[in-house]
């Protein structure tokens, strides 16, 4: 017996039912009471627990590896910055708090600052939540929140799963994952791709359901059929591993370079074992994160050159700093705003202190001559040729030949041809451009149906950027999530994109499928998936389409 069909964002595709484990909800705010007796002695609890926290992630990341050892490998960083640790220690001090308090404090204040810089480092939030509740719990001696020792096949339902949570699962047991928030670009859709495992994310009323033996998950579609009564355990069909070149090409010899996103060394030797051409795009936040002071030149150079020295001779795409507001990063010194996503980030910020994009591009430029990479830059959040255009001018002086700019504001995407004929190149940034687009918080699981890059409104302002640099005769990439699902891949190719680039688990699948079609094939998906009425519409043309 079935009850009500549910609907959410399908992330990952593949149909699976199977009975439900739900996974443990978060510990509670630990309390600000007692005060320590011994605040020093209080303090100095914390320090041991991150690095027990932080040894047993990186055990597990050493039996991972890809996407899930990189992601297991952030996380352990995380819980043993000596930022937090020291953030934490002094509010036992100073305040007399309890050290699973002063964690809880000094995490919030971490999170607020990456929730402010948005994008990419937005995305970071729940990590830094995961940490906390980690720390929390071996402070208090209590068992972690996550996914429980599984017995047999299950069906993983959650409010929102840890990025190192979804990393460490087994694919053999989790037949699908469905959660109540989350969206489209979360840690936890990346990762169960990565796994090929079924996902369904921003599933509105999942935890409400009671008395349900089991689930049907589409990921796919998005659709979750709860069941009562017996539940046939069935796991996603089994793909073959994906026949792939290591080249992107259509069957009519279309060229297409896909190439891989990443923010750390560890990103790029996965990016390589994968296959990848190059990189699309390079982040170099991961330099500025934990500073208090700007990093030197030499050491951007030092820390740049590590990423790019295993892609020596292939092309790599460096984004400037994509930072913003509320003082996410101290030496910046930028006011607190009201919205800092339409805020002083990105550009903005490189435009009022100039002086710290210079010494990035000058490191930049370095890092390229000491690692032998083909090195392009590109800037964030440009939102007119006037600013492409100062971008392009900083960046030539510095010594890099090849500039481009991203394109994840609209006003960008609607002006296309004044911005392509001031720049080399553009990529798209899909997860961005589709929040600005539908005025939809990618971080809020309530609005993650906007986020869905399959929405139409989004394909058409791809297919303006598209005409554009097809008439200039310059290239266009999308860097964004959509280049991950090789079907949208294929719409995206038809819509003009000259690369995508993506996550290092997606190559393989997004290569195989390239491989399958040809570029009318794309370009009549395109046009179906552009006149579609909404995103579901959209889903089903296209896979009608490239059948």
């Amino acid at each position: 017996m079935s009850g009500t069909r549910l609907s959410g964002v399908g992330v990952s595709p593949g149909r699976a039912s199977g009975p439900v484990v739900r996974v443990a909800e978060p510990l509670p705010e630990p309390p600000s009471t007692p005060a320590p007796a011994d605040p020093a002695a209080e303090a100095a609890r914390i320090r041991p627990a991150a690095e027990l926290v932080a040894g047993r992630l990186r055990e597990r990341a050493a039996a991972a590896d890809g996407e899930a050892r990189a992601v297991l490998e952030t996380t352990a960083a995380m819980a043993a910055d000596p930022a937090l640790i020291a953030q934490a220690e002094q509010l036992v001090s100073a305040r007399s708090l309890p050290a699973a308090r002063a964690v809880h404090e000094a995490a919030a204040g971490f999170a607020t600052a990456l929730e402010a810089a948005g994008g990419y480092l937005a995305e970071r939030v729940r990590d830094v939540h995961d940490v906390r509740d980690r720390l929390v719990a071996e402070l208090l001696g209590l068992t972690p929140p996550g996914v429980p020792e599984l017995t047999g096949p299950s069906v993983l339902v959650a409010r929102d799963l840890a990025p190192a949570d979804t990393a460490g699962l087994d694919p053999s047991k989790v037949l699908a994952l469905v959660t109540e928030e989350g969206g489209p670009t979360s840690h936890t859709a990346i990762l169960a791709r990565a796994l090929g495992i079924p996902a369904v994310v921003a599933c509105r009323g999942l935890l409400e359901l009671t008395d349900v033996d089991g689930l049907v998950v589409d990921g796919e579609d998005g659709t979750v059929e709860p069941v009562v009564g017996p539940v046939t355990v069935r796991a996603a069909s089994a793909e073959a591993e994906p026949t792939w070149s290591g080249e992107g090409w259509t069957t009519d010899g279309h060229r297409v370079k896909l190439l891989a996103n990443v923010g750390s060394a560890e990103d790029a030797r996965a990016g390589v074992a994968a296959g990848a051409e190059g990189v699309g795009l390079f982040r170099t936040e991961f330099c500025y994160l934990s500073a208090t002071e700007e990093p030197s030149v030499a050491a951007q150079r030092v820390a740049y050159a590590e990423v790019l020295a295993p892609f020596a001779g292939r092309p790599v795409v460096v984004r400037t700093l994509d930072a913003g507001a509320d003082k996410p990063l101290a030496f910046l010194n930028t006011e607190v705003e009201p919205n800092p996503a339409l805020g002083v980030r990105g550009l903005r910020l490189s435009m009022a202190a100039a002086g710290v994009l210079d010494r990035q591009l000058e490191a930049i430029a370095a890092a390229a001559e000491d690692s032998g990479a083909d090195v392009s830059v590109m800037a964030p959040m440009v939102a007119t040729a006037e600013e492409a255009a100062w971008f392009v001018d900083r960046a030539r002086a510095a010594g890099v030949a090849r500039v481009g700019v991203m394109v994840e504001v609209p006003a960008a995407a609607l002006s296309a041809r004044e911005v392509l004929s001031v720049v080399d190149f553009v990529s798209l940034g899909t997860n961005d451009l589709a929040q600005y687009v539908f005025a939809a918080d990618r971080q809020v699981g309530g609005v993650a149906e906007l986020n869905d890059p399959w929405q139409p409104a989004l394909l058409r302002l791809v297919a303006l950027v598209g005409e554009a640099a097809t008439e200039l005769g310059k290239p266009m990439g999308v860097c964004g999530e959509a280049a991950a699902d090789p079907a949208l891949a294929c719409v995206l190719v038809g819509l003009g994109a000259s690369s995508l680039s993506m996550n290092a688990a997606a190559l393989p699948r997004v290569g195989a499928r390239l491989a399958s079609v040809s570029l009318d094939q794309c370009q009549v998906a395109a046009r179906t998936a552009v006149a579609a009425s909404d995103r579901v519409a959209a889903r089903t043309a296209v896979r009608a389409a490239l059948g």
